[in-house]
């Protein structure tokens, strides 16, 4: 095998979002989808910041492309190659794992070449142990328990692209646990106002930047609510400026800010006032906005036509306003990631405010009405930007704009 300095992503259970920060961070010309779970980045994989990443699951190195999917060469080939290179490895016990994506294969036969390559690699005189497979991949929990992304750690990546099979390593894995305590040991939260997860603020926040301001951005949070925008821009070394139209809100952000600083002990610039969106003005101390807007009524179920389309009037109405009054304040070409609700109507298809629909005879509004343009990613769709869970009313849909 022969190293390459190509970047492999494991994207998340929404791969398209985790595509768009991808194209958002690092540009679209050396980004490449490979089938709908994963990406390659022409990038070397030292030179990519994977903790600030919210949509890929999984990042690794590209070892070596085959170029067959078929099971019996993909067995010869690791068979013949994979104890050779762990005599590089460090010396100790190596404990090796395997994830495979898009082939035709069972979890049987993962396990039976795991075990034929762990005889192979003890007969080189090195210990190994095997992480078994019950499915086709390892989640993220059994990569980190068994150490699979530490020196003595080997999880071998095997993706189908196309005809060819990608072998890859993987290097890192979500830090599922640092993602819960951000998320759950905040002194401040309030269901009521919704709570943003971590790993969506993030994304949101990659939106809200391109690849040539990524590490200079300054952001703003009109909707701050408890404080997760500013908390995760913060430990992306940005600025934070954040205000919300409840006081109570505000004071739960500075306390969730201050807990950061103290538990997680980093230190960043920030600021949260208390302002109404539709008609505050901001300080000019920002450079790119990202938020959640107003979702409006947290529904249960789908409600009955007048109350959803009542819903979708008022929020539309408020998110208009905030579009007219921050576009007054913001210079042309300021980029902004705004996370506006969506309802799920039926499985899978979703009722999305007036505002994006275009003018017409009835919406007289629209985003270029209003004085922006939305992104268009060379990757995905705008319109597959959406957050949401299989039974979930509410999505967040992820608009990208930008300033005419």
């Amino acid at each position: 095998m022969q190293n390459v300095s190509t970047s492999l992503f494991i994207l998340g259970r929404q791969p398209a979002l985790g595509l768009a920060e991808l194209e958002s961070l690092y540009g679209a010309a050396g980004l490449r989808p490979v089938g709908r779970e994963a990406a390659l980045l022409d990038t070397d994989p030292a030179a990519v910041d994977f903790d600030r990443l919210g949509g890929a699951i999984k990042f690794g190195r590209v070892l070596t492309t085959l170029p067959s999917v078929d099971w019996r060469d993909i067995e010869k080939y690791l068979t013949g190659s994979l104890p050779k290179l762990a005599e590089d490895l460090p010396e100790g016990k190596l404990t090796l794992g395997m994830s495979v994506y898009n082939l035709r294969v069972s979890p049987a036969a993962i396990q039976a070449l795991g075990l034929t390559l762990k005889k192979s690699i003890r007969k080189s005189g090195r210990s190994v142990r095997l992480v078994p497979n019950k499915e086709l991949e390892l989640n993220t929990a059994q990569v980190l328990h068994n150490n699979l992304d530490r020196d003595n750690g080997w999880e071998l990546l095997l993706v189908r692209d196309g005809s060819q099979t990608i072998i890859g390593q993987t290097l890192r894995v979500q830090d599922i646990e640092s993602y819960t305590i951000r998320d759950r040991e905040r002194p401040k939260r309030d269901a009521r106002v919704g709570m943003l997860p971590p790993k969506l603020a993030q994304i949101i926040i990659n939106l809200a930047v391109s690849d040539q301001d990524k590490s200079q951005a300054a952001i703003l949070d009109p909707f701050c609510g408890t404080g997760v925008v500013l908390q995760e821009a913060g430990l992306m070394g940005l600025s934070t400026y954040g205000t919300d139209l409840d006081e109570r809100m505000v004071r739960y952000t500075r306390d969730n800010i201050n807990w950061v600083n103290d538990y997680l002990r980093v230190s960043f610039q920030w600021k949260a006032d208390v302002g109404d969106a539709t008609t505050f003005v901001w300080d000019p101390i920002f450079n790119a906005v990202a938020c959640e807007t107003y979702l409006g009524r947290p529904f249960t179920a789908l409600p009955n036509p007048e109350v959803l389309h009542q819903t979708v009037s008022e929020v539309n109405l408020i998110i208009k306003k905030f579009l007219k009054n921050i576009g007054s304040q913001v210079s042309s070409g300021t980029r902004m990631c705004v996370a506006v609700p969506a309802w799920q109507v039926r499985p899978g298809q979703f009722k999305h405010l007036p505002l994006l629909a275009g003018p017409s005879a009835t919406n007289l509004d629209s985003l270029g009405e209003l004085g922006y343009n939305r992104t268009i990613f060379e990757h995905v769709s705008s319109r597959d930007l959406l957050y949401y869970r299989a039974d979930q009313v509410v999505a967040r849909e992820l608009l990208v704009l930008i300033k005419k």
